[in-house]
């Protein structure tokens, strides 16, 4: 980065015609005699560059005699003073501030700590200890060793010195040596040797590293983020992670950070102030970038839906602009979404449900069991949510043979009888196989007087052909009727000719053909391009047809022809239902379990809950993958499924959910 030709990324420059004696003046009389103009206030200060801000301060003191944050904490009030404060110290004063409050009195901050020390240049990392030691008489090393420990604390210790190599430092050699050695230190061994990692990662510059991560992903068949989930843990973990993220991408990691500061319950007014102010000189349009590739709107509409008054208006100053308005790429970006694509096309996930077999199986007692829970006066929940929720599937359909065989009985018709609600329909959903679940599933999201085309599209998005085909002779046998008519029946339009592609259960199940996939992008950019009105059927006839690991290719690819985001161009040339299911495909084939993961979101947020998606999610896909939806949860709403479930649901229902979920991560 030594060139001055960088193109400036910030969103807050010099001001052309700068005078720090007028605008102290300005400053002081818009707080002066009753009241303050807080719009004055702010206008100001979030129109001149830090440097500015601080010739503005010493004219201030030698103009009136009186500090100027001084002043302003006196005048303003709550975060919108916090904010200002922030705009008015020197960045490296301001990080070492964060990090004693992050380390002082009782309990840790570690985030705080990870993002600062994680995200930092060299030349930063000196400053700020230099501004720790100025501000404080403390040394920053001292400090953080007194309050962290083990590898947690190395590998601070080692950020904190600011020695990684620069960037002009790469050794082709070395990259496959340091990749090799990553994947001896953890995957390939017993045991984890931490120090490897801490040494390498925290060492080597960013574009040597980034050249290692490619050829670990090759070594490993897996991203060295996923290795460092499932070797490390804890604080250690979670510095490792933010680290490989700094590397890869810091507008990406910044724009993760944004997300959870504003997702969710209340909003981390300090993780948002430090990083608006921090990034709004550097890289703000990169991160907003990012912010909008990842997530499904713009930094600036985030901030406007979660914040309020003149804190609110400060920050969009700090932001810029809103990016829901463009579909083009900066280059930034466009490298991003190529990567994310290639990532996805190279992983291998190993899917995990949370549901086994259970080891000591005995159908027979298991039916006596279940039938004397029933008997008689009131209903034995706890036995009957025992034995189903710990059963695989296969295992349930021998009791519902041997129930039979034993006393003459329909097992499902006694369940029905004897539950009620949301708990039965859980119970029976369990039950049942999971074609006929399927199929019931389709029957209800059809049935009444409005269809649920959410349930219709998830369902016949992530099936394998195989589930899609036994779900329609489960389908024809329940209900007398071909699945393809009630579909037919009930839908209409471009959308209806997408749900009965894919209830074909015809998709091609080959991998990436690369030839291929090229023409298929090519298709894809000039469908976009061309004014007609056939985006829709070019797109159908892809996406609904060619195979997961081609289409991650195709997307790949697209990103290079077309320089936009394939779920980008759905969002804005698309609209309603076709909409949906096509941005359903695209979601699934990045990252099935992060998409499954988003509709359990969805059905738990907000106001009451969905529960026949909640029911539906957690059934089938307890044997698959339930594990994997989990970890992407955890990863995309920083709260667990489990704390989800446990805070939406309850009674028994929740009890057997808890079960199904199987662990609280």
């Amino acid at each position: 980065m030594g060139e001055s030709l960088i193109e400036f990324r910030g969103t807050i420059a010099d001001h052309p015609d700068f005078d720090a004696g007028s605008d102290a003046e300005a400053l002081y009389d818009a707080m002066k005699g009753f009241g303050s103009d807080k719009e004055a206030i702010l206008d100001l200060i979030t129109s001149r560059s830090n440097a500015e801000r601080q010739e503005i301060r010493a004219a201030y003191k030698s103009q009136f005699g009186k500090d100027l944050i001084d002043d302003l904490k006196y005048e303003l009030t709550g975060k919108f003073e916090r904010l200002i404060v922030v705009l008015m110290r020197p960045p490296a004063y301001h990080d070492a501030k964060e990090i004693k409050d992050a380390i002082k009195g009782a309990g840790t901050d570690e985030k705080c700590l990870i993002e600062i020390l994680a995200s930092r240049t060299n030349e930063q990392i000196h400053n700020l200890v230099a501004a720790y030691k100025d501000a404080y008489g403390r040394d920053l090393e001292e400090d953080v060793i007194g309050d962290t420990s083990g590898h947690f604390k190395k590998m601070l210790v080692v950020l904190l010195q600011g020695t990684r190599e620069e960037d002009d430092v790469v050794s082709e050699d070395l990259v496959e040596q340091d990749a090799q050695d990553l994947y001896d230190a953890g995957e390939a061994q017993w045991g984890t040797d931490e120090a490897k990692f801490i040494m390498l990662l925290g060492n080597r510059s960013v574009i040597h590293l980034q050249l290692v991560f490619d050829e670990y992903q090759k070594i490993a068949e897996k991203s060295i983020e996923d290795s460092i989930k499932s070797e490390l843990s804890g604080d250690f973990e979670r510095l490792m992670l933010a680290v490989v993220q700094c590397i890869r991408s810091k507008p990406m990691f910044f724009a993760k950070r944004l997300y959870k500061s504003m997702k969710g319950l209340g909003t981390a007014d300090n993780t948002l102030i430090r990083i608006m102010v921090s990034r709004s000189e550097i890289d703000m349009l990169d991160i907003r970038e990012c912010f909008r590739l990842r997530y499904e709107k713009s930094l600036y509409n985030m901030i406007q839906d979660d914040t309020s008054g003149d804190y609110k208006r400060t920050l969009l100053k700090l932001c810029g602009g809103d990016d829901d308005m463009a579909g083009e790429f900066f280059p930034e970006a466009a490298q991003i979404a190529y990567k994310m694509w290639e990532i996805s096309a190279m992983t291998k996930v190993q899917l995990r449900g949370t549901v086994r077999p259970y080891q000591n199986f005995d159908p027979a007692s298991d039916a006596q069991a279940l039938r004397k829970a029933m008997k008689g006066f009131g209903t034995d929940e706890d036995t009957i949510i025992d034995i189903v929720a710990h059963r695989s599937n296969a295992q349930r359909q021998e009791i519902r043979q041997t129930f039979k065989s034993l006393l003459g009985r329909d097992l499902m018709a006694d369940l029905k009888s004897e539950l009620s609600k949301n708990l039965q329909r859980l119970i029976l959903g369990l039950m049942m196989t999971p074609a006929e679940f399927e199929a019931k599933m389709m029957k209800k999201a059809m049935e009444g007087a409005g269809t649920d085309e959410h349930a219709l599209i998830e369902i016949l998005v992530t099936r394998s052909n195989q589930e899609i085909q036994e779900m329609c002779s489960a389908y024809q046998n329940a209900y007398k009727k071909s699945l393809e008519d009630a579909i037919a029946s009930d839908t209409s339009g471009h959308f209806k000719r997408i749900l009965i592609s894919l209830a074909q259960g015809a998709r091609e199940e080959d991998p990436a053909d690369m030839a291929r996939a090229l023409e298929d992008a090519q298709e894809l950019a000039d469908a976009c391009n061309a004014d007609s009105g056939d985006l829709e059927d070019k797109f159908m006839s892809i996406l609904c047809t060619r195979s997961f690991p081609h289409l991650r290719r195709v997307f790949q690819e697209f990103v290079r022809c077309s320089n936009k985001d394939i779920e980008q161009i759905i969002k804005k040339e698309m609209s309603g239902d076709v909409k949906n299911a096509m941005f359903a495909i695209v979601r699934s084939v990045k990252n099935q379990p992060s998409y499954f993961a988003d509709r359990l979101y969805k059905a738990m947020k907000g106001l009451g809950t969905d529960d026949r998606a909640l029911i539906r999610i957690m059934v089938s896909r307890s044997e698959i993958d339930l594990f994997n939806i989990r970890k992407e949860f955890k990863e995309t709403h920083d709260a667990s499924l489990h704390e989800f479930i446990q805070g939406d649901t309850s009674g028994d229902y929740r009890k057997t959910l808890l079960i199904l979920c199987g662990g609280e991560d």
